[in-house]
This record gives structure tokens, sequence and C-alpha cells, in this order.
């Protein structure tokens, strides 16, 4: 096989396996929060304490997939074109 034709065959797996991950489960871990939907902090004796929300989740910890947001952002123009 070529080295094109074996990159492309790459290429097309990554992007249907990306494509299906975002079919299966649309939503992520937030990363800005790692999922948890609030940061940590340390009080003065050092121990681990809840801290303020995640504003990029709102605090739920996950986040829609960029492929399922390009997809719903697609359906919706498609929606409102052939109506």
């Amino acid at each position: 096989m070529t080295p094109i034709l074996l990159a492309i065959a790459c290429l097309l797996a990554v992007t249907f396996g990306y494509g299906g991950l975002c079919l299966v489960a649309p939503f992520g871990d937030c990363r800005k929060c790692r999922g948890m939907g609030h940061a940590l902090t340390t009080d003065r004796k050092g121990r681990i304490k809840r801290g303020k929300d995640c504003r990029r989740c709102k605090a739920t910890g996950k986040r829609i997939r960029v492929g399922r947001w390009l997809y719903n952002r697609w359906a919706r123009i498609y929606r409102a074109g052939t109506r």
C-alpha cells in the first residue's frame, strides 16, 4: 500500500471513529474543571475543599463535543432552509 493511501485510510478511520464517539457520547468532561463541576481550593491548614462552580460548564462537569456541536449547527441550518 502506498503511503498516500495509508494516510487517507488513517484519516478516514480517525474521522469515522470520532464521528461514532460523538454519536454515542455527545457530552464529554469539561476541560476546565476536569468533569468535577467546580474548582478545588485549600484552606489555611492545607486541607482540600470545594471551590467555586465552574462557569464554563455551569457546574455540570459536562460539555458538548466539538463534532456534535458542528452537527447540531448543520442540522439546525438545514431544517431552517428546508421549511
